[in-house]
Parts: structure tokens; C-alpha cells; sequence
């Protein structure tokens, strides 16, 4: 018995590895053009409607982001309550870190960063590129600095909101991708746990 479900659980795990190293031309194609609308979206905000703004709407962050929610979009990493929820409270710590500990970077830098993690985590809204919108606040440019809490509200809220509409439209376009991914997610454990069991 106990050989059997070992080989069982090689089969299953050579067929989940096969499956994962397989070339998938269309997800590729909607990844592609959903990262690209998303934060060419937001380069455009940028470049044309706030030139002579201090609105700055590019941040590292998104870019992170973007490789979540339109290249994973089953993890439960890159769901909406993960992306808007992690950067805006990510937002919140390191910007008032900043505020605290303007001068002294050993110190403010990697408590924004921590602290965003934590309250992520209390929160349940984890989303990796979190902790850059946080070290961002502190480490950013003089116009990012200069925003205060607004950088929490615009580029930060906005920009994340603008990423969630676009994996929405494009994440969505055909029958073998869907976004928000909750339903599926809790399937798939389920679908471990039972294996796992048997």
C-alpha cells in the first residue's frame, strides 16, 4: 500500500512539472497584453495628463505587480483584496515612517518594509510588491516625498485600482483564464488535501 501511493504521488508530481514547463502561447499573449495596457495606462497618465504634476504614477512597485496579476493570476498573491488592500496599507506604514524618520535611512527603511509586512499579514492582504510602494515612500524621489499621504492616495490607490480594472478586462477575455481566482483557488486545496488524504 505505502508503495503505491508513493508512486502515485510521483506520477501526480511529474504530471503537475510537466504541466508547469509547458509553453502556453495564449496565457503568454494575455499576460503580455494586459501588463502592457495596465501600466501603459498609467505611463500615459503620467507622461500626458500630469506632466507639470508632482504626481508621479510610475512607481517600481506596479511593475512587480503587474507580474502578479497578469501572470499569476491563480495565486492568492496577486487576488484584488491582495493588490489594492497590500499596497494601500503598504502605503500608509511607509509614508508615515517617513514622516518619523526622515533623516535616519538605516533605521526608516527597514521599518517600512517590516511593519508593511506585518500588517499585511494581520491584514490578509499580502502582496509582495507591497513592501517596495513602502520602501518607496522612504527612499523615493523629492516629489514622492513631498506628496506625503497623498502618494497613498495618488499614485499609490489610483495606480493599483488602474491595474485592477485592466487584469479584470484582460484576465477575463477568455474561458480557460478567470480573475478574481477565490472559487478556483479553494477547489484546487481542496482538490491537495483530498489527495493527500487518500
Amino acid at each position: 500500500m505505502p508503495i503505491q501511493k508513493i508512486k502515485r504521488g510521483y506520477h501526480r508530481t511529474k504530471h503537475i512539472l510537466y504541466k508547469e514547463t509547458l509553453i502556453d502561447f495564449k496565457e503568454h499573449f494575455w499576460s503580455f497584453l494586459g501588463s502592457f495596457v495596465g501600466i501603459g495606462t498609467l505611463a500615459y497618465l503620467q507622461s500626458r495628463s500630469l506632466e507639470q504634476s508632482d504626481v508621479v504614477y510610475l512607481i517600481g512597485s506596479f511593475g512587480a505587480s503587474s507580474v502578479l496579476v497578469y501572470g499569476i493570476i491563480q495565486s492568492p498573491l496577486a487576488q484584488p483584496r491582495n493588490l489594492v488592500g497590500g499596497h494601500f496599507v503598504s502605503a500608509i506604514i511607509g509614508v508615515t515612517v517617513a514622516k518619523f524618520a526622515p533623516n535616519v535611512l538605516w533605521i526608516a527603511a527597514p521599518l517600512a518594509v517590516s511593519a508593511s509586512i506585518v500588517l499585511m499579514q494581520i491584514t490578509k492582504t499580502l502582496h509582495p510588491p507591497g513592501g517596495a510602494t513602502a520602501l518607496i515612500a522612504v527612499v523615493g524621489s523629492a516629489k514622492v516625498k513631498a506628496l506625503g499621504y497623498w502618494y497613498v492616495l495618488c499614485p499609490v490607490l489610483a495606480g493599483s485600482l488602474i491595474l485592477l480594472a485592466t487584469a479584470l478586462i484582460f484576465n477575463n477575455m477568455t474561458s480557460n483564464r478567470y480573475y478574481p481566482n477565490h472559487k478556483k483557488y479553494h477547489q484546487l486545496r481542496k482538490r491537495i488535501v483530498k489527495s493527500i488524504k487518500s
